[in-house]
């Protein structure tokens, strides 16, 4: 896949600049990610260590914890204003819980694309609407499986190509207004590609409305989420194209409301034992119990 079209910085100055409000505009993260949760009812695993990639202010820890009291959890992030937001200012669920504090969820501003961790020292990635923000999605998921010890499991959303499609469709003027989403076959082709095992990719529709494009801007921006492409436009976009988008968007009016469509997409993987060596070589492993 090309390299090239997510302006990388852009993305770490947008959610920045809202880290400090972002829990009151994070409302679709946190329903795709109770979404998430409630799929691990269906998975067996009892993780020592996880580790969540793009992890916010931390706000997937209180639902992991729950579920995994035992396990170590650790946040990765690119936006240090994020993770300190975490940090500093925790929500009731988090005081409760005892976040915010020298002993809760560690937190490290990283590229999830080159994760400072050691091998196989992980027992479960967790990344909830991460991987659309990548240039490319591949290198993420082959240190997912690097940092993954054996049996051990990734599970993600991220967003697909249906997303934002009336936003794309309004303006016709030659510029990117959302991000480039990725197919779900596409992303299961990655992982069995880093190496992973038996991925299961699936997705669903989620359609928020609005009064007006305003509006649906406005909720974008607070959220972090504006486009971060590199073909998109990086002045202020002229009142025609602009007229003419909002004419466009309001043909597509349902009930008195703008829709904006949003496909989430939903993965998980195992890392099973290698089958062959990083040159090439088959791994054969005999088995040297005697029956007796």
């Amino acid at each position: 896949m090309s390299a090239g079209f997510v302006d990388r910085p852009q993305v770490g100055r947008r959610f920045s600049k809202v880290a400090a409000r972002y829990g009151e505009a994070d409302f679709f993260a946190r329903e795709v990610d109770r979404r998430m949760q409630e799929r691990l009812d269906f998975v067996n695993i009892a993780p020592n260590r996880i580790l969540d990639l793009g992890c916010s202010l931390g706000a997937s820890f209180p639902g992991l914890a729950a579920r995994y009291p035992a396990a170590q959890l650790l946040g990765l992030d690119v936006s240090p204003a994020m993770l300190d937001a975490g940090r500093t200012q925790p929500q009731g669920w988090q005081r409760w819980l005892g976040f915010g504090k020298k002993s809760g969820p560690q937190r490290l501003a990283a590229d999830a694309a080159k994760l400072p961790l050691k091998s196989r020292s992980t027992s479960l990635v967790w990344s909830n609407l991460l991987l659309h923000w990548l240039d490319d999605p591949l290198p993420a998921l082959a240190e997912a499986h690097r940092v993954l010890d054996v049996g051990g499991l990734l599970m993600f959303s991220t967003l697909g190509p249906d997303s934002l499609k009336e936003l794309r469709t309004a303006f016709a003027d030659g510029y990117a207004h959302t991000q480039r989403f990725i197919d779900m076959h596409d992303l299961g082709d990655m992982l069995v590609g880093c190496g992973f095992a038996d991925p299961v990719m699936d997705m669903e529709v989620i359609t928020l409305t609005y009064d007006d494009l305003d509006a649906m801007f406005a909720e974008l921006r607070a959220a972090g989420s504006g486009c971060a492409m590199k073909a998109r436009r990086h002045g202020l976009t002229g009142r025609g194209a602009l007229a003419a988008a909002r004419a466009a968007y309001e043909g597509m009016r349902r009930a008195e409301k703008l829709p904006a469509t949003f496909e989430v997409v939903y993965g998980h993987a195992w890392k099973a034992e290698a089958k062959q060596t990083a040159d090439g070589r088959a791994i054969v492993r005999f088995d040297l119990t005697q029956k007796k």
